[in-house]
């Protein structure tokens, strides 16, 4: 089963350690939620679609974490950045290594839909390929493998009911 990719080739090869994750629920003034497209290296078939983030560095915050990957994966600078949505528990193999993560998901908005990726890892340079926005209907109907798994139907009920009071925690994913 496919793993996503996270800001990978940093502080995520784990040995038991878990690593500190901050992603980003980017939706463009039409609702639309941004997503890149990944693989594992080497094996281009083995794809999957997964939210803009990675591993937090140093002393930096989660939401500066969010803002920093963000920028790096995707290019968009013009971000408001909102509460956290979601919370999330996974482990998952990926470019030969366990990765065990804390990931806070937050929301952000846009208006800035062109994308362009410039500061990738090594890594990641390797293992993702492209990024595109989705709309919910499009999610819902999609045979693509999406992380966190669920998405078409989280991503509705925030479109629906606004983003929840407090991080909804999310199913822990092991694969």
């Amino acid at each position: 089963m496919p793993a996503e990719p996270t800001g990978a080739g940093t502080a995520g090869e784990l040995s038991g350690e878990v690593r500190r994750v901050a992603r980003v629920v980017l939706l463009d003034p039409d609702d639309r939620i941004l997503l890149l497209h990944g693989h594992e290296p080497g094996d281009p078939a083995d794809d999957w679609w997964f939210t803009p983030g990675g591993g937090v560095e140093g002393d930096e915050t989660r939401e500066e974490a969010a803002l920093r990957e963000l920028v790096e994966e995707t290019g968009i600078t013009d971000v408001e950045l909102g509460p956290v949505l979601w919370r999330r528990m996974c482990s998952f193999p990926f470019a030969g290594r366990r990765w065990t993560q804390d990931e806070w998901y937050y929301l952000a908005r846009t208006s800035q839909t062109a994308t362009r990726a410039t500061g990738l890892t090594e890594l990641e340079r390797r293992s993702v390929v492209g990024a595109r926005w989705w709309t919910c209907r499009e999610l819902a109907r999609a045979h693509e493998t999406v992380y966190p798994t669920r998405l078409a139907g989280l991503l509705r009920r925030l479109l629906d009911e606004g983003p929840p009071a407090r991080p909804e925690i999310l199913d822990t994913e092991i694969v």
